[in-house]
């Protein structure tokens, strides 16, 4: 039994501070003490800093929170504390008990979908995944979307659900057989019907899952068929679970580092689940830490049975001692070039493309902010394009200062003369294109922003069979040089449109509440552009021309859900919008780091 017993003001935020009864007013002077002695250093920092504010740790639940500090990206910090303490301390934050985790499950919603067969979720219209296809264009055909772009400007809301105890919606939906996959900050991942939002069933992974869930094919043999699904959590570990029932089928980690994570959705191909690996590692750079030993790497396991097939580091060489720094902490390397998005297949090649980010410690490498092409069979590394060379991350109080990862899925096109390119959108805040028969020579590159951490090509660029659309973030830089999309010609890499969005009056750098910066994943169907902004607008474009033909404002206080979670929108930071059957599937609410809070999932139709 917990009970509040008391209130403290931090800036304008009131806390509610719980306690279980062991943990008397005496105590709060001291939680207090350990969060300005801990952990404020970075969590209320006035710096430009990765860090979520004292205010974002009041919205997550305190399982998020003691989980950062006991086997999380937070442990380092949290060194020398009590495992009572790390509870209380997670308990003070955010003003909630330890142990209402379960208050997310569909069990506890009044929505209940009636009992029905899951249908042949492969059947068309469908998305699946990250990036749609196998190549990561992010263009929905007609045939799937079955949304005009006549019909684009009539879109309304017909229905929003909201995540129990969350604190981000950074999932991008996967829909098949009218069924809508989703996750969020919470660790829930839900089944939902797409017409209605009612719910079929919750699964409760181990930590939260930001990938977009996979659905393969039937497993043979079974009766009735069953059809798994596929997705990561920020620990690391791998899930296939039953489309129909949620039960879980097996479950694999993916790096026994402590601080990998998985934010790239996985890719499924001929019975082969190609899994990226990034982690948080750098975010520990300071303190009694020894920095750094991670290696961003891709893991192939057997669908069907999760076996590990290969892995391959981005980083071939094993860190090593490197020295130490002045206070006498060890230090190690090489280390980074994380994976931090889906990979691309490459069916006529037999190659796998990703993304790597920067590194982590010294020495530089050739293969951090690179494009890398492995084996599909054996992930051997079959060639490297680094981009920018030499991008160590470096920490000066909070804040960072480099990082120019490649953490957009990779696209692979073939133009109209049948020549295939593949393009990366960086957060330098360049595109290029590069030769995938000639172990990625660059054929072209343009600079849509300035680029940064925070800044250039975030989350994903989009292409149809003329054009790649790429959003420039550049949130760092204040509203009036924010944001941005790009439509450059596949072939050249010329510019055809580019639109700015209008800036809102006396916002102030940094404030996303206000700030235009487009961050989120680009989606795009004929003649439609859809792109996301961290200020929590969602805009659909023009393709011929880049003019606004429909937006819709999300950063809503509240929203009337179907499962009657109270729930708000935020930033569009992460996924991109899901576009099938008629209907468009937006997640609001992308907090991670960065961005305003929120936790809905809206669905948006057209009348016919």
């Amino acid at each position: 039994m917990f009970k509040v017993i008391a209130f403290v003001t931090v800036a304008t935020l009131p806390l509610t501070v719980w306690a279980s009864p062991q943990m008397h007013e005496a105590t709060l002077p001291l939680m207090e003490r350990v969060f300005a002695n801990k952990c404020a250093g970075c969590h209320e920092s006035q710096a430009e800093s990765r860090a979520p504010q004292r205010s974002v740790l009041a919205e997550m639940t305190p399982e998020a929170i003691y989980d950062a500090v006991t086997i999380g990206p937070m442990v380092i910090n949290a060194a020398g504390l009590t495992d009572d303490q790390k509870r209380d301390l997670a308990q003070y934050l955010t003003g909630r008990p330890l142990g209402g985790e379960t208050a997310g499950a569909a069990s506890n919603m009044t929505n209940h979908c009636p009992k029905k067969k899951l249908p042949n979720p492969l059947k068309e219209p469908f998305w699946n995944g990250w990036g749609v296809d196998l190549n990561n264009d992010s263009f929905q055909p007609a045939k799937q979307a079955q949304l005009s772009a006549a019909e684009v400007p009539h879109l309304q809301l017909k229905w929003a659900f909201g995540f129990p105890l969350a604190i981000s919606a950074w999932t991008q939906p996967t829909v098949v057989g009218n069924r809508v996959y989703v996750s969020s900050s919470n660790s829930f991942v839900y089944s939902l019907d797409a017409a209605s939002g009612c719910v079929y069933w919750s699964f409760k992974a181990k930590a939260g899952v930001r990938t977009a869930i996979v659905v393969g094919p039937g497993i043979k043999g079974s009766t009735p068929t069953r059809y798994p699904i596929y997705f990561g959590d920020v620990k690391a570990n791998v899930y296939a679970v039953d489309a129909a029932t949620g039960t879980l089928l097996w479950s694999k980690s993916s790096d026994s580092h402590p601080s990998a994570r998985i934010t790239g959705s996985p890719k499924l191909f001929e019975g082969t689940l190609y899994v990226p690996v990034a982690s948080w590692e750098e975010l520990a750079r300071t303190g009694s830490h020894e920095c750094c030993t991670f290696r961003g790497s891709v893991v192939a396991f057997r669908a069907n049975d999760g076996e590990q097939i290969w892995k391959s580091y981005s980083i071939p060489t094993v860190p090593v001692k490197t020295g130490k720094r002045a206070d006498g902490v060890q230090q190690w390397g090489p280390s980074g070039a994380a994976i931090w998005s889906s990979p691309t297949i490459d069916l006529k090649r037999r190659v796998l493309y990703v993304g790597t980010g920067n590194g982590y410690s010294e020495p530089a490498t050739g293969t951090s902010d690179a494009v890398l092409a492995m084996a599909l069979n054996t992930g051997e590394l079959v060639w490297a394009h680094q981009l920018t060379p030499g991008d160590i991350s470096t920490v000066k109080g909070a804040t960072f200062t480099s990082d120019l990862d490649v953490g957009a899925s990779i696209i692979l096109r073939t133009l109209s003369d049948g020549r295939e390119i593949i393009v990366a959108s960086q957060k330098s805040g360049v595109t290029y294109a590069l030769d995938p028969d000639h172990k990625g020579q660059q054929v072209w590159e343009h600079r849509t922003g300035k680029g940064d951490q925070d800044g250039g090509t975030l989350f994903g660029s989009a292409a149809d069979s003329q054009l790649v659309y790429v959003a420039n973030a550049d949130s760092r830089y204040g509203a009036d040089e924010a944001g941005g999309l790009f439509a450059l010609r596949l072939d050249t890499g010329d510019e055809v449109w580019h639109w700015k969005p209008p800036v809102p009056p006396n916002c102030k750098p940094r404030d996303l509440s206000c700030t235009p910066s487009q961050s989120a994943a680009v989606t795009a169907i004929p003649g439609v552009v859809f792109s996301g902004s961290d200020n929590g607008i969602m805009r659909a474009f023009s393709a011929t021309d880049g003019h606004v033909i429909w937006e819709f404002d999300t950063m809503r206080k509240s929203f009337h859900t179907v499962n009657g979670v109270e729930a708000h929108g935020g930033s569009i930071g992460g996924p991109g919008a899901t576009i099938v059957g008629g209907m468009v599937f937006v997640n609001s609410g992308y907090g991670h780091t960065y961005g305003i809070p929120g936790n809905v999932l809206l669905a948006f139709g057209v009348t016919r």
